[in-house]
């Protein structure tokens, strides 16, 4: 593909052997955008995950929805939306997609009515192009009408399901679904009612939306009827290499030229914002949404170094715990800590946003931190969410709550885990929010590479188990005290590290447990030692004043 008969041969070190005809259509989740699905496997995938929730999916859980002529079962896609993230980027799939609209309703299809669609590209680009094309007008006749451009769906801002759905998942306890041209899927992000989330190209939202479930496998099955009651099918409304070739030979590059000639004027509102003229930012107390940050203040009495002493345990987590676990960016519930907080500062329910709009204010942050509404705390089996126990007492509180709590009581925490703590997003309230809790090391059997960093710059010892140990081996309840000290004879901290965890259970017997210090370089144990990134960058101005 690549060279002609005069080039020189070239000499490789590895290569690849790929069989196109193995390549087909495939979506990701429901949970993880690691986990990919075969199209033609998505139905058989559903099935086995209602299994894992100990729910039969050949048993019938319709719910009939309240002042409709239909009901919802388990799979069935209640959100589709072309959200903006990187594939919205590409003209080949946004204008597939139109193409995919246009295509199902000359065959007289619609979306289902239990579906919520959106369109939000990244680009008002591709605005312009699918109405040039004329792509636009089949997409709204479906119902994928603009909404803005950003991030929406892919990151919690989907907003309510209607009433009258909302009513009958809850009713049913039913595990429905939403299909997404985003890349995060975890749980909690993208609804709160949400519990199955699909990754998928522009074209494949639309046909899910269409089919109204994904317990379907649309390589076989019947998307849909047209107007005479005849079968049509995916492969019926799919366009052709040339149909899409066609479409995007309408972008041009002056389209780009002229929507971002002006892109940093802005639009009038923002023009009339009126901006002191000044160096600093000037806070705003009462501010809901920008607050100054304590992170120079977080620790001060808190002795620096990698021993800790007589630490209670907050949360006792399993495999792949996220950030979004960790640090939603989604709803704020209305009972949450966080939604408490601004209930109490005056902001109305309809008007509190998400957790990745308000990022700018602690309060909030802080409170929502390892409150992901499907998160699980080993420590309350019995319950899905943000919860722990005060150990001390033995009453059940939020996460928030009781790490308030200990500090009040000069008390550390500690945080155990188990494979891939931190996996997904690189967002940094999930490092900041564990440091305002007053976490001051992280246990676990391995972590993502990002996650750990940012722990190391919040001034949070991230430590793994060694020699196959971990939290269901050592038989960890959360009602432990834990030290961790140097072992005998060492005085200073190095890369690598092998410290000693010593877990004193109720019975007060004592385990002694070798760790990896993930301090790896240098820098990170001086970032740490300082008490985190920032303060180390502060302490050095200081210095060379």
């Amino acid at each position: 593909m690549f060279r002609d008969p005069d080039s020189v041969d070239p000499v490789y070190t590895d290569s690849l052997h790929l069989d196109l005809a193995s390549v087909e259509p495939s979506l990701a989740g429901p949970r993880r955008p690691q986990d990919r699905v075969p199209m033609s496997r998505l139905k058989d995938a559903f099935a086995e995950t209602l299994e894992l929730q100990g729910i039969s999916a050949d048993a019938d859980h319709a719910v009939q929805v309240r002042d409709t002529g239909y009901s919802l079962d388990h799979g069935d896609v209640v959100i589709a939306a072309i959200t903006s993230c990187t594939n919205t980027s590409n003209p080949a799939v946004m204008l597939g997609a139109g193409l995919v609209a246009k295509k199902a309703l000359e065959k007289g299809l619609a979306v289902k009515p239990w579906v919520k669609t959106s369109l939000a590209p990244g680009s008002k680009v591709v605005t312009e192009y699918l109405e040039k094309t004329g792509l636009q007008d089949a997409l709204d006749q479906l119902g994928f009408n603009l909404v803005g451009y950003g991030c929406t769906t892919c990151i919690g801002n989907s907003g309510p399901l209607p009433e009258a759905i909302s009513e009958a998942v809850g009713t049913g306890d039913l595990v429905v679904a939403s299909v997404l041209s985003g890349n995060r899927n975890f749980e909690g992000r993208v609804h709160q009612e949400v519990r199955t989330n699909w990754l998928a190209s522009p074209p494949l939202v639309v046909a899910y939306a269409i089919a109204g479930t994904t317990r379907i496998n649309l390589n076989e099955e019947p998307i849909g009827q047209d107007g005479e009651g005849k079968e049509v099918y995916l492969r019926d409304i799919w366009p052709s290499t040339a149909e899409v070739q066609n479409a995007v030979a309408s972008v041009s590059a002056e389209m780009f030229r002229s929507q971002y000639a002006d892109v940093f004027t802005g639009p009038e509102a923002w023009r009339k914002i009126d901006v002191p003229a000044q160096g600093t930012y000037a806070w705003e107390g009462m501010s809901t949404y920008i607050k100054q940050p304590p992170f120079f203040r977080v620790g001060d009495d808190i002795e620096l170094g990698v021993e800790v002493a007589g630490a209670r345990v907050l949360a006792v987590l399993g495999d792949s715990v996220t950030t979004d676990h960790i640090s939603p960016a989604g709803a704020i519930q209305p009972d949450s800590p966080a939604g408490e907080y601004l209930q109490q500062n005056g902001v109305q329910i309809h008007d509190f946003n998400s957790y990745g709009s308000r990022r700018g204010n602690h309060e909030v942050m802080m409170r929502g931190t390892f409150a992901n509404i499907r998160i699980r705390n080993e420590m309350v089996p019995d319950l899905e969410g943000g919860y722990t126990i005060h150990i001390p007492t033995g009453d059940r509180l939020s996460i928030y709550d009781a790490a308030m709590r200990y500090m009040g009581e000069g008390t550390p925490l500690v945080v155990f885990g188990g494979k891939e703590y931190g996996m997904g997003s690189s967002r940094d309230w999930a490092a900041k929010g564990t440091r305002l809790l007053g976490v001051s090391a992280v246990i676990v059997e391995s972590f993502e590479r990002i996650h750990r960093s940012n722990l190391i710059g919040m001034g949070v010892l991230p430590l793994e188990f060694k020699d196959g140990a971990d939290r269901q081996s050592l038989e960890l309840t959360g009602n432990e005290i834990v030290d961790i000290r140097l072992p005998d004879g060492e005085s200073g901290v190095s890369t690598g590290q092998e410290l000693i965890v010593v877990i004193t259970r109720e019975s007060g017997e004592k385990v002694e447990v070798p760790v990896t210090s993930r301090l790896d370089t240098d820098n990170e144990i001086a970032y740490f030692e300082a008490g985190g990134i920032l303060q180390y960058v502060l302490n050095n101005l200081v210095a060379d004043a």
